[in-house]
């Protein structure tokens, strides 16, 4: 094992997918000669040229389109997208376009096309560079969403979703990139579509991904030592296909359930691992479940308004204890589902 940063996992899985198989590409805003607006790509012009990874004019339309024909033409893009904010920009090319053009043509085409962004609070960029769109991008079929929380999930989802022959919207949180992690020297990938369990616990299960599955690890060690409760974290990795088996078997044994996420509260992933588990599980839950999410609010720019309306660990810890008889936070902080 040896210890990398979470843009350098990033870059390592486009460098060895690119060196295994010469019809991967990565193109995009900048992601050239200057090596990517986060850096992420930094050094690939120079090994792989302008041709593999190219520069491309500041368009989302333009980026997504080329990739798309790129894609059914046999070549296997990874089109970056600067701020996952901006995909509103081409919205219309990968909800109408790379989710359902599989599925038009009868399945008589591949569409292996990876769409790198990230979604990220907390940096103060305000409401145009700040969003979570994960669930926006979850409700459509033929789309695959991956979000990775650490250097080790972060390569291997990647490497996976290059090889796909779907489109696959993979977002990494912002906040993340100078994280640090072990991965294996070995050549490695992990499964899209599966969850892990970053801490197993028996008193109640704490679903979260990206940043906030690595906030809830620290709330579940916070809670041990001031509480005693012992909280499990399933870290969803992807947001669709959701691993419904890993939260439901997760949820029976711990019999209480807290959705952590940093996107807004309102038809949010929590609002849907929610109504999965109140579906299938019902009769194994001790106690409501409760959502803790970002309010329902445009992102503010100052520091301290967007600290407030986001989640966040003191939050988290106060909603698990809230199920063992303590006061809750305020409604607009955490929102409970009544499963009773």
């Amino acid at each position: 094992m040896r210890e990398v940063m979470y843009w350098q996992a990033i870059n390592e899985a486009m460098c060895e997918e690119m060196e295994r198989d010469p019809n991967v590409m990565l193109m995009g805003e900048d992601v050239g000669f200057f090596g990517g607006a986060m850096r992420v790509s930094r050094d690939m012009y120079q090994k792989f040229g302008a041709k593999r990874v190219m520069d491309t004019p500041l368009a989302e339309t333009a980026i997504i389109g080329a990739a798309l024909g790129a894609a059914l033409t046999g070549l296997r893009p990874i089109a970056e997208i600067m701020f996952v904010d901006f995909t509103t920009v081409c919205f219309d090319q990968i909800v109408n376009q790379a989710a359902k053009v599989r599925y038009m043509l009868g399945g008589q085409v591949d569409v292996p096309l990876v769409i790198r962004t990230q979604g990220s609070a907390g940096k103060s960029y305000a409401a145009q560079h700040s969003q979570s769109f994960e669930m926006l991008f979850a409700h459509f079929p033929g789309l695959k969403v991956v979000m990775p929380a650490t250097p080790y999930d972060a390569k291997g989802l990647l490497k996976s979703a290059i090889r796909e022959n779907n489109p696959i919207v993979f977002i990494e949180h912002g906040a993340l990139y100078n994280t640090k992690g072990l991965i294996p020297e070995d050549e490695y990938t992990i499964p899209i579509g599966k969850a892990d369990i970053k801490r197993e616990g028996r008193d109640v299960t704490i679903v979260a991904h990206a940043r906030c599955a690595l906030q809830a690890l620290e709330a579940a060690e916070r809670l041990k030592a001031e509480s005693g409760i012992e909280a499990e974290v399933v870290d969803l990795r992807t947001i669709a296909p959701l691993d419904e088996e890993t939260v439901f078997e997760s949820v029976c044994r711990t019999g209480r359930l807290v959705c952590y996420e940093e996107g807004h509260k309102n038809i949010g992933v929590g609002a849907e691992v929610s109504a999965r588990v109140v579906e299938n599980c019902f009769d194994y839950l001790d106690a409501p479940i409760v959502r803790v999410a970002a309010m329902d609010i445009p992102i503010p720019c100052a520091k301290e308004l967007e600290r407030e309306m986001l989640p966040n660990v003191d939050k988290l810890m106060s909603a698990v204890r809230g199920l063992f008889g303590d006061v809750q936070m305020p409604g607009n902080a955490v929102n409970v589902v009544t499963a009773r």
